[in-house]
């Protein structure tokens, strides 16, 4: 199957997820997120703030604050498609959101190096175990790993509606070392 049709699929897939079924599934992901060694070690995570049909990190993200790890989040710059870790002390902060995406970005302007991010808790559409995500098409995440000042844990965050046997691949595709489900934790050989 190509990307288009993959990503056409499994939207489809996302979006007949009943809205208290992805709550419940956001919240088992974040359980097993939260027990992972890459979050128990990290000092500073860098999470996504969901879509309404994507799986919500918001729980792992409140564990974080509570256990004084540092969270950022990606402010989006549209115009030069790039993002950058900023960081957030709560989910109630001052976002805007894109109107044709719906993807939040903070107001912030709080800056995290590169450097300093120990794990990356990332959202795809698709992800196959041996690492390859399929994103919503607009290679931000794949920029973004390219970078080579980061060198954190790369951690996909979904659901397991998402899983598929293989996800189609290009060149500037970047993997993921780990990936989070509501129901399991694959951990990519390298």
């Amino acid at each position: 199957m190509d990307k288009a049709s993959l990503r056409s699929s499994i939207r489809n897939c996302l979006f007949d997820i009943a809205p208290e079924t992805r709550k419940q599934k956001s919240e088992l992901a974040c359980q097993r997120l939260v027990n992972t060694r890459a979050f128990q070690d990290a000092s500073t995570i860098m999470m996504y703030l969901a879509l309404d049909y994507e799986a919500d990190a918001g729980l792992a993200m409140q564990e974080a604050w509570r256990a004084r790890k540092t969270v950022a989040v990606p402010k989006v710059f549209w115009e030069n498609k790039s993002m950058v870790p900023v960081q957030i002390d709560s989910l109630e902060g001052d976002f805007s959101i894109e109107p044709v995406s719906g993807v939040r970005s903070p107001a912030s302007d709080l800056r995290t190096a590169l450097e300093q991010i120990d794990l990356v808790v990332v959202p795809a559409l698709a992800y196959d175990t041996q690492g390859r995500r399929l994103g919503h098409g607009g290679g931000y995440y794949d920029r973004f790993f390219a970078d080579q000042r980061l060198r954190a844990v790369r951690c996909g965050f979904g659901f397991c509606d998402q899983m598929v046997e293989c996800v189609p691949v290009d060149d500037t595709d970047q993997p993921v070392d780990l990936i989070v489900t509501d129901e399991h934790t694959y951990f990519i050989e390298p």
